[in-house]
């Protein structure tokens, strides 16, 4: 129990919770192009053509057979004879012969035996028949050749990848219009607490709005989960069990804020303790803020008890929610690969406990050319601090703190 015990590293819970949720197999299901934005597919997709499908031209101007302008500049042109014209949509047709040449737009089909294509700008034309060349080219110049793309059979899209715009065009360009992707998780959540009321009442004294169940959902609608809130839960045996058991049957991940910390009104350890096991995986980890994350696995569902504190539950849910949504969601690589960072100079020192990862937020800026990173600091349950923040960076476990001027790796919130 958490303050009974020591508490475990960061790196340590992150592997007991992947290890404990490695053998659930995320669901798959069939979608269009049109809904498979953001999805992750669960097969590898080969390309059943070639992309392109035939040589064509990547600018405006005139298919050439390359050797006719070796040499070719300003002072000392070639001469071509214009014996034809492509046209867009039109299947290919003729052949060019040393000395001549096609007018072609850009995607136009390569004529045979022409092997680039020179440029619009660097032609003059003479009459209507007859165009100088002022720039030699080379073999394959300004040419997507048949399959330059991505070749038949070729792996297009790999298991697990995210199927951003650009995949699903790369798909589009070779005909494929159903995909299968792995089923979005399904997240409740329920926020706890006898003095927690709802964002659109009044907060009399001693009475603080629920903060966590409109940051969390947003977080995890951002992540591509589907959400349940169920709410508040007053403080009591009765409601929060009955509460947390209902979510862990409807959904494949649960969250809930609160009741993660010692005390005897904190019930989030005692509710995992009754689910059907293995039960409490990791009470207690070394972070600041987010030291009283409660992780819990109830069959194939993860249950996480989030701190009450807004940014320290904000804080657990990217270090552990993040990875165990990437997981069941079938995406692979870590998700902290996926955060862009910066390199920054730190405008202050800050000190940290040894034995603890410390996440600092800070604002960006730049000076002298140079990012610098300003600490956001405050309390873990002011939110504001997340609002001003740009992003954070991490003194490691075996640090006590940071000096001014220090290089810094910055990790984007986005």
């Amino acid at each position: 129990m958490l303050g009974r015990q020591q508490l475990t590293a960061v790196a340590e819970a992150r592997t007991i919770l992947l290890a404990a949720i490695a053998a659930i197999e995320p669901g798959s299901e069939t979608v269009t192009l049109v809904d498979a934005l953001d999805r992750v597919s669960s097969w590898d997709i080969l390309a059943p053509e070639d992309l392109p499908n035939c040589d064509r031209s990547t600018m405006d101007g005139y298919a050439v057979i390359a050797a006719d302008t070796f040499g070719a500049s300003q002072e000392l042109p070639a001469y071509l004879e214009v014996t034809g014209e492509v046209l867009m949509g039109a299947p290919g047709t003729g052949s060019i012969s040393r000395g001549n040449c096609y007018k072609i737009p850009t995607g136009g089909l390569l004529p045979d035996k022409s092997d680039g294509v020179v440029m619009l700008e660097h032609t003059v034309p003479i009459d209507d028949k007859l165009i100088e060349v002022v720039k030699g080219i080379g073999t394959g110049t300004n040419v997507i050749r048949k399959g330059d793309d991505i070749r038949t059979g070729a792996l297009a899209i790999a298991q697990g990848q995210l199927l951003r715009p650009q995949e699903l065009g790369l798909l589009a360009g070779l005909g494929i219009t159903d995909v299968e992707v792995y089923r979005r998780p399904c997240v409740g959540i329920v926020a706890t607490g006898d003095e927690i009321v709802e964002p659109d009442g009044p907060a009399p004294a001693g009475r603080i709005r629920n903060i966590n169940s409109t940051v969390l959902g947003a977080l995890l609608r951002r992540q591509g989960s589907a959400v349940i809130d169920y709410g508040i839960v007053a403080d009591n045996e009765g409601s929060f069990f009955s509460t947390v058991e209902q979510a862990v049957a409807e959904n494949d991940i649960v969250l809930f804020s609160g009741g993660s910390s010692v005390g005897m009104r904190d019930l989030g350890e005692q509710a995992i303790a009754r689910l059907a096991g293995p039960g409490i995986l990791v009470h207690g980890v070394a972070l600041k803020p987010g030291k009283p994350a409660l992780i819990g696995l109830s069959g194939n569902t993860p249950v996480f008890g989030l701190p009450g504190h807004p940014v320290s539950a904000m804080v657990c849910f990217d270090f552990f929610v993040k990875p165990a949504l990437a997981r069941l969601s079938g995406r692979s690589g870590s998700p902290d690969e996926l955060l862009p960072t910066v390199r920054a100079r730190l405008k202050r020192n800050i000190n940290s406990a040894a034995g603890r990862l410390d996440v600092i937020r800070v604002q960006l800026t730049i000076e002298d050319d140079q990012v610098v990173a300003q600490p956001v600091l405050g309390r873990s349950g002011a939110i504001s601090t997340l609002s001003r923040a740009h992003g954070f960076f991490l003194i490691a476990e075996d640090s006590q703190g940071c000096n001014i001027d220090e290089s810094v790796e910055v990790y984007i919130y986005q």
